[in-house]
């Protein structure tokens, strides 16, 4: 197997996603506004809403996903979830109602939720001491896409609002194309396993966090550090409108600023960092920066200040692979998919629940205090990173496997 060919792949499929993600920022709320009659109070209603279930159909179909590309492999799952997406977007970009549009969206959350089975693609293919700084690439793409797709999606918006719904599906459909010629099956037959309900159901899927303690503390850092996130696209723009007096092009330069962050991070840095520090205190140094972070953004009078909190953020991002890296470790092969699957449902959860208890936090102490959701998010992140330093102690008992 051509390690670099796939890996690349992974990358770029990744990347497509979270860039057609972006591009939907600046205009979905705009067609959505539209379709309800230019009422920006009920517009907002329904985009919450929107955003909700979108979330909901990840922490469904996310361990579905994984258990399946246990059972069949992983390439027709990546697959047929690019070419899903691909079509979804043509879908949406024809919707001739507001119903039609949300129909879209739940099938946009159905098929992108391919997340977990791509980070179970790389723990096939990638020696155990190298799986970090190959989550890592996945995170820089993470970073590119949120930099580049609102951006994108902006500037195509305002010359159609539903241009960049065409250009998301032309983008996932290639990139379905091209995986079909070259992107190679990485679980053989004989590491496979049969498929069971029990694991493909959201909850029956966490089960396998309960058979290593380790990974019960290690998906308890995963999530406090998913739930503090839901901070910066709860409140940020309305933050630094309140607070800073920006509009939306100090904001969207900040957000360019805090993705390239991550992406240098997560992408160029993680490896490096990790070959010096470990993967244990890669993991508690990139909550505890976050926590700074958070900090900084919170207390910072100004909003060149607020800037020196974004390269200390960025350093969050070496967290998420060594998070990664340190899980798969501790199951076996023909779980992989599975334990993806249960993070995803995770991460789920926390974008279910997170931006509504920020942006009310937001909310409630804006007179008195409107940091308050910062530093909320703030002690989040430094409980995840005393968990990490709990659930990653060395025990005489434990037994990584590959």
């Amino acid at each position: 197997m051509n390690q670099k060919r796939a890996l690349t792949f992974i990358f770029c499929t990744a990347a497509l996603d979270i860039l057609a993600l972006g591009m939907m920022i600046p205009v979905l709320p705009r067609l959505i506004l539209d379709f309800q009659g230019g009422d920006a109070a009920t517009a907002s209603k329904t985009i919450g809403v929107f955003m909700t279930v979108w979330g909901l159909m990840q922490f469904l179909f996310s361990p579905l996903l994984g258990a399946l590309s246990d059972h069949a492999g992983r390439r027709p799952i990546i697959l047929i979830s690019c070419l899903g997406l691909g079509l979804d977007y043509v879908f949406m970009a024809l919707a001739p109602s507001l119903g039609w549009l949300f129909v879209g969206r739940v099938i946009s959350g159905i098929t992108s939720a391919t997340l977990g089975t791509c980070f179970a693609y790389i723990a096939d293919v990638t020696p155990p001491d190298d799986r970090a700084k190959a989550f890592g690439l996945i995170g820089g793409a993470f970073g590119l896409g949120f930099v580049v797709g609102p951006a994108l999606g902006g500037l195509m918006g305002s010359l159609d609002p539903r241009l960049p719904f065409w250009a998301s599906a032309a983008a996932c459909l290639v990139n379905a194309g091209f995986g079909w010629f070259i992107l190679p099956e990485s679980l053989p037959p004989e590491r496979r396993m049969a498929f069971a309900w029990k694991r493909a159901n959201p909850l029956g899927s966490l089960r396998l966090l309960g058979r290593h303690v380790e990974l019960w503390g290690l998906a308890t850092v995963g999530f406090l550090g998913n739930f503090a996130h839901q901070v910066l696209p709860s409140v940020f723009v309305i933050y630094a409108g309140y607070r800073y007096g920006w509009g939306p092009g100090m904001v969207g330069l900040t957000l360019a600023m805090v993705g390239v962050a991550s992406a240098i991070a997560q992408g160029l840095l993680v490896g490096r960092i990790i070959a010096w520090l470990g993967e244990r205190w890669t993991l508690i140094g990139g909550m505890s920066a976050g926590c700074v972070g958070m900090l900084i953004y919170g207390l910072a009078p100004t909003g060149y200040l607020f800037w020196i909190g974004v390269p200390i953020m960025g350093l969050w991002g070496l967290a998420s692979p060594a998070s990664q890296s340190l899980m798969s470790r501790r199951v076996g092969h023909d779980e992989q998919g599975q334990l993806q699957g249960a993070n995803s449902s995770l991460m789920s959860i926390a974008n279910i629940i997170g931006p509504g208890v920020f942006a009310w936090t937001f909310a409630y102490f804006l007179k008195d205090t409107p940091s308050a959701a910062w530093l909320l998010a703030a002690v989040f992140l430094a409980a995840s990173a005393i968990v990490a330093w709990l659930a990653t102690r060395p025990r005489p008992d434990d037994v990584p496997q590959a």
